[in-house]
């Protein structure tokens, strides 16, 4: 492997970029015309534009992308997250144009990809599994005769879902065939495939993954878990490790049944395993994300271990670095989502002109962003606009530097969730850390506007 090219865009680009030169490896930036001023474009030794604005026309056009791969004679792919990071049909095409795919292969891309399949893993592993049917429900009749065996309130999933789309929730057999209707369709728009499965709804849950590693000779470690339970209708918004709701005895079983989870699957790279954990502090497994997560840097900055470094080492055919006894977990990290939308108005996107952009620093802090005073924010993507990491001794200093850090962080021209997080920080049920993942969405039903005043 010499040159990378690096299938992606804003700050995931950047920060593989940033591990490409590290290793000495040449890189090569893809953009759509909306970036051709983004700092992916800018920080690396080569970039190519890939089409129009929209992602169908662009980051998700593999033809363009594997163009750019010839014209730049780059002989490796990274996909970062979304867009073509978990499609097994790209990674095969790349395995066949003789392209190193820096991610899983592309039979476990599909294996863990599909949600009723990863289950089977997880059960061969023998890892508790949410409750659920069988596999892919068929037919109208036999989807509700599951269901009621299964019992309400339950999900409807789609089978390759992600990112919170093709979900519904039926809470009783009443409306169970229109939800899923409408689950089979949100399926068939946004990943190809109506397919869809049943899982029992656990109530109040929290949402803990755990980080792995797998080379190709047999060795994995685990990194410990990060909690990512502040969310809004599924879309994380902040990650904090260690969980404050795990025992030590709770962290150990989930980290082995994580590794046990990517030995059955044979995966050889990084990836995240998520589980639910409910009120008795029973946990269950949910999904496998074959790639690097948004939320990687809290592990990062928890072990010092070098997440993206690790991924490409792997790919060269390199063994793990680490062994689980030379993994040190030091402090609590928080990393909070710097998006550019509206807090008080039911996070409303606020694309636009970024009149200033003054990051915060000093010690415990860091910033990961593709953003500068004077960038625009396309309205055709994620609105990400950075993701700050905090980390302290322990959990009550690391909420100190992060009161500090938000203070000191100025957005002008947008919308963004710097009030959001500050609310956050003040407010008792965070600080103690006891709350569960429909905390955020059950404060805007109420009318919450996110503001200081309204912390307490």
């Amino acid at each position: 492997m010499k040159k990378v090219l690096v299938a992606n865009r804003g700050e995931i680009a950047v920060r593989i970029i940033r591990a490409c030169h590290d290793l000495g490896l040449k890189t090569v930036a893809v953009y759509s015309k909306a970036d051709a001023h983004a700092l992916h474009v800018l920080h690396a030794d080569e970039a190519i534009c890939i089409g129009n604005p929209p992602a169908l026309h662009s980051y998700l056009k593999s033809s363009n992308i594997l163009s750019a791969c010839e014209i730049t004679g780059a002989d490796a792919i990274h996909p970062g997250y979304g867009f073509l990071s978990e499609n097994s049909n790209f990674a095969s095409i790349c395995k066949l144009c003789g392209l190193i795919f820096i991610g899983p292969t592309p039979k476990t891309i599909g294996l863990l990809g599909d949600k009723a399949q990863a289950k089977a893993v997880a059960k061969k592993a023998r890892c508790p599994v949410i409750p659920g049917s069988s596999g892919v429900v068929d037919s109208d009749s036999n989807a509700l005769a599951q269901a009621k065996k299964i019992g309400f309130p339950l999900f409807i999933k789609a089978s390759l879902g992600g990112g919170g789309k093709g979900i519904r929730i039926a809470d009783n057999p009443d409306d169970f065939v229109h939800k899923l209707s409408a689950a089979r369709a949100e399926a068939e728009v946004s990943f190809g495939n109506s397919d869809v499965y049943l899982e029992k709804m656990i109530l109040n849950p929290r949402h803990i993954e755990v980080q792995i590693l797998g080379d190709k000779y047999g060795n994995y470690i685990h990194l410990g878990e990060r909690d990512c339970t502040i969310q809004r209708r599924r879309q994380k918004l902040i990650e904090e490790t260690p969980s404050p709701a795990l025992t030590p005895h709770i962290r150990k079983k989930m980290g082995e049944a994580a590794i046990n989870i990517a030995k059955a699957a044979n995966y050889h790279t990084v990836g995240t395993v998520e589980f639910l954990l409910d009120e008795k502090k029973n946990f269950f497994f949910m999904e496998v994300n074959t790639r690097i997560q948004v939320e990687h840097t809290v592990t990062e900055d928890l072990t010092g271990i070098d997440l993206l470094k690790e991924q490409i080492q792997m790919a060269m055919g390199e063994k793990l670095t680490y062994k689980q006894k030379n993994v040190h977990f030091d402090g609590h990290v928080f990393q909070f989502r710097i998006n550019a939308e509206n807090p008080s108005n039911k996070f409303i996107p606020s694309p636009g002109l970024l009149e200033y952009y003054i990051p915060p620093g000093g010690p415990g802090v860091r910033v990961d962003s593709a953003c500068y005073s004077g960038y625009r924010i396309p309205p055709y993507y994620d609105s990400l606009i950075a993701k700050l990491i905090v980390k302290g001794r322990d959990r009550q200093e690391a909420v100190c530097i992060s009161k500090r850090a938000l203070k000191e962080f100025h957005i002008g021209g947008v919308e963004s969730t710097i009030p959001f997080h500050q609310y956050m920080l003040l407010r008792p049920e965070f600080i103690s850390g006891e709350y569960n993942l429909n905390f955020i969405d059950d404060l805007v039903e109420k009318g919450c506007d996110f503001t200081i005043e309204d912390a307490s």
